[in-house]
């Protein structure tokens, strides 16, 4: 059985990334969707928060599983007991990145290989900070994110800026 782990801090979960985790359902048996609380970030939803907004927008595919996990991801995908790590490249620069991730991964745990899956064209420019940034202005973000996803995000977005001081 060929598993797999796709993890990420998903904050918010996009478009994007649901394609990543869509296409990998159809490439693995199962494919296990690694939630990072990470104490060097300041998320906008914490951990369980972001892994219920996973479960919503993938509940349709059966063979995917959401858990938050911290430390090295290494030691998770032993404890997940996959042998694969799955990674969506947006450009050149996230490759050079994940390059040096997966080398070093793979030294760390030679067992474990790492794939790489370009997002779709109509992704490409997508990532979480900038659904954020737009949020935190009110724009519109439908184009990014699952419409659940989008009232969630908005509403902490609002939220968070009117607990700032001006």
């Amino acid at each position: 059985m060929a598993v797999a782990v796709y993890p990420g801090s998903f904050d918010p979960v996009t478009l994007g990334h649901q394609d990543i985790i869509e296409r990998s359902s159809k490439i693995m048996d199962r494919v296990i969707v690694g939630v990072l609380k990470n104490n060097s970030k300041s998320p906008l939803f914490s951990v369980q928060e972001r892994v219920n907004m996973l479960k919503s927008v993938t509940g349709h595919l059966p063979n995917i599983e959401i858990l938050a996990f911290d430390g090295l991801l290494v030691d998770f995908v032993r404890n997940c007991q996959a042998d694969v790590i799955v990674r969506g490249l947006r450009a050149i620069t996230d490759f050079e990145y994940e390059l040096q991730m997966s080398q070093t991964n793979r030294v760390i745990s030679p067992g474990i290989d790492t794939i790489f899956l370009t997002t779709n064209l109509k992704y490409s420019y997508l990532s979480s900070s900038i659904v954020k940034e737009i949020a935190m202005y009110q724009g519109d973000i439908s184009a990014f994110v699952a419409p659940e996803i989008a009232v969630k995000v908005l509403r902490r977005a609002a939220d968070v800026k009117n607990k700032r001081p001006s």
